[in-house]
């Protein structure tokens, strides 16, 4: 019996409201990065970890039907890339909010 995580990830991208729906996350969340760099002078790492990890993710689901596994690797590398940042605020947290 394949398992429900397998099923869920490797299952047909879901089209193009859910891809439009990450890429304007990813615009937002470039914009937060630029608003920060430029206006701020300081930059928000997270802010474009994020934006990326939003554009995978959107990119997984605008493909064809047909490319259930380039669209699973794409949430796959997506949800490792979110998560390493989720690991770097917990164990580096300098790193990621900057030093104070």
């Amino acid at each position: 019996m394949p398992s429900k995580v397998g099923t869920v990830v490797f299952s047909e991208p879901s089209g193009r409201l859910h891809a439009l729906v990450m890429f304007a996350g990813a615009f937002a969340m470039s914009s937060i990065y630029l608003y920060y760099d430029v206006l701020l002078g300081g930059s928000s790492l997270s802010s474009l970890v994020m934006a990326v990890g939003f554009v995978l993710s959107g990119l997984a689901e605008s493909l064809p039907t047909d490319r259930r596994r380039i669209a699973g690797g794409l949430r796959v590398t997506a949800i490792l890339w979110l998560i390493g940042l989720l690991g770097l605020t917990v164990f580096a947290p300098d790193v990621v909010l900057g030093s104070r």
